[in-house]
């Protein structure tokens, strides 16, 4: 699958901003969920657009074992503050971020472009789960995307979590902008940067491959409290773990 594909890069930038726009742009947009009928197990038959959910090979989420270490380079971490632009888009709390932060891994920049969350953790670390994470997604110049996984264990509040807790959309679908409030996603990051990183996909409908990951090895905390506020409007909104398919997991030391 190439990014570069017309009709997939339409379908993707919907995927990756989840616009009130992008929210009708596609018939059937609200046809899969994480449900029994609808859910992980039916995406690929959705729609022909969701194809790769079905038949990919490096598909997203994935249970982490048996990483590679290795001199990596780092991840350059280089997050402004935003005004707050939140929206519940029916399936998870997003927050979509104004431009001017990024990362950058060796010669490569990815703008940040929104991050959001999802209970429990998609992803796994030899087979255990976390309550759960929050998916930093950003894009290069050229439309590919990279994800930067922050997993979120029980323990102290964090702030930027607060922040868009206490200024949730009372209806979903519609972006809540307040330019009076500002988040730094910098503050989802736990101190140490280190990483796994492989190939996979988005792990939401178009699934579509081409996306590099990188989940952080430590976790980020976040109270009890503000797991328990998520649950009440998503308890279950993580894709199950997907086949490896002879992937190299690699991690910096």
């Amino acid at each position: 699958m190439t990014l570069r594909n017309a009709v997939q890069s339409a379908a993707l930038a919907c995927a990756v901003s989840l616009a009130p726009a992008c929210a009708h742009a596609e018939e059937g947009h609200h046809e899969w969920d994480y449900g029994a009928a609808h859910g992980p197990k039916h995406w690929g038959e959705i729609k022909q657009d969701f194809g790769a959910c079905g038949t990919g090979k490096v598909q997203s989420p994935i249970d982490i074992r048996n990483p590679v270490a290795g001199k990596l380079e780092p991840i350059k971490f280089d997050y402004h503050p935003s005004a707050l632009h939140v929206i519940d888009n029916g399936h998870t709390v997003q927050v979509n971020y104004a431009p001017g932060s990024s990362i950058t891994v060796g010669d490569q920049r990815y703008e940040l472009v929104q991050f959001h969350f999802h209970k429990p953790s998609e992803e796994k670390i030899n087979g255990k789960g976390f309550p759960m994470v929050a998916h930093l997604v950003h894009k290069r110049s050229d439309g590919v995307l990279a994800v930067v996984a922050v997993l979120l264990k029980q323990g102290g509040a964090n702030g930027v979590i607060g922040t868009v807790w206490n200024n949730l959309p009372e209806e979903k679908e519609k972006e809540k902008a307040l330019e009076k409030v500002s988040v730094d996603a910098a503050g989802l990051l736990p101190k140490n940067h280190a990483y796994y990183t492989f190939p996979g996909s988005l792990t939401t409908p178009p699934c579509s491959e081409g996306v590099t990951w990188f989940v952080l090895v430590h976790q980020t905390e976040i109270s009890e409290g503000q797991i328990a506020r998520f649950g009440k409007l998503y308890n279950g909104n993580a894709r199950p773990v997907q086949a490896l398919n002879g992937r190299v997991i690699r991690m910096s030391r």
